[in-house]
């Protein structure tokens, strides 16, 4: 396991990325955690950057609320014990017509060479990619309702990991708020739960950056 102080020096370097040109800085960063579960979102919205912490609006709500129901952990437990990566870092943008913008192919594999290192520091034991884009990067494209409630034995830059995907908690989609997406909801928490990184996370100490 890295240390704090060499996860914040990574996190320097990726602060001062500038490989995306339509990208909106600033770059969203979780904090140093030297974490053996790493949680991969897709990528900020407009209020992230502004709040400067992932999952920092609605969406963020109802994430740690799962967290908290299958973990008993607050939000500031739960940032303090996993790893907060993403798709892509900084913020797309919004479409003409609405909604923000998917990262394009090559942002998101711009973005990725920053993931690839993240698991060669961490070298995690559990990873929780959140919404389609998130899972796509680690089991490939599939529906939710085969990956949802599941777990995956897989390899990601060249090291073994467990993989339980977990659905975006936007207020937009109504997945995981019915049948029977609810109850491969509570079926993959429970599997978070269970999973042997979760009790190493939880012996890591409060994070000196409470900020994030």
């Amino acid at each position: 396991m890295p240390s704090a102080a060499e996860v914040e020096e990574y996190l320097r370097a990726l602060r001062r990325c500038e490989r995306c040109p339509r990208m909106f800085k600033p770059v969203v960063v979780g904090r140093a955690v030297p974490s053996p579960v790493l949680l991969v979102g897709q990528a900020p919205g407009d209020k992230e950057p502004k709040l400067g912490r992932p999952f920092a609006w609605t969406a963020g709500k109802t994430l740690f609320k799962w967290f908290n129901q299958a973990l008993g952990w607050s939000e500031d437990e739960v940032r303090d014990r996993f790893y907060f990566a993403a798709v892509c870092r900084c913020f797309p943008g919004k479409k003409p017509e609405g909604g923000d913008r998917v990262p394009a192919p090559d942002e998101i594999e711009a973005c990725a060479e920053w993931l690839r290192r993240e698991v060669a520091l961490l070298r995690p034991r559990l990873v929780l990619p959140v919404g389609k884009l998130a899972i796509t990067q680690f089991v490939g494209e599939r529906p939710l309702a085969e990956t949802i409630g599941q777990q995956f034995s897989i390899e990601y830059a060249g090291h073994a990991l467990d993989c339980i995907p977990l659905p975006h908690p936007s207020g937009a989609s109504p997945w995981h708020r019915m049948e029977p997406g609810k109850t491969m909801l509570q079926n993959a928490l429970r599997r978070v739960a269970e999973h042997p990184a979760i009790p190493l996370a939880a012996q890591l100490p409060p994070s000196q950056d409470r900020l994030l």
